[in-house]
């Protein structure tokens, strides 16, 4: 079973992204919304183990929530799929489960 797993906290808050990524099986996808796309920023504390995390997992991250905390596109992790609502949905559809990681 793939399961879509999606994080809405901040990792400098909070450990949900690290627990997500270590306890996510290959084939499985990441949506990180709200405050959790400032993991997705380049350069960053948490940019290291997100591109470990894409050997295996496939990583979106929700755009309208990077604009909304002034993340410029150009700035998130290549190779980061950066997705509108209905990207969401469409992920959400693509994925037999959805797991929010709160």
């Amino acid at each position: 079973m793939a399961i879509l797993h999606i994080v809405n906290k901040s990792p400098y808050e909070r450990n949900n992204l690290a627990s997500c990524l270590r306890l996510a099986k290959a084939g499985a996808g990441v949506i990180l919304i709200e405050d959790g796309v400032v993991a997705a920023a380049d350069g960053g504390k948490f940019s290291g183990m997100i591109k470990d995390a894409m050997k295996d997992l496939k990583i979106s991250v929700l755009g309208p929530d990077l604009d909304a905390r002034g993340i410029s596109r150009d700035k998130v992790i290549e190779g980061i799929d950066v997705v509108d609502y209905g990207g969401f949905v469409d992920l959400v559809a693509e994925y037999d489960c959805p797991q929010s990681w709160l």
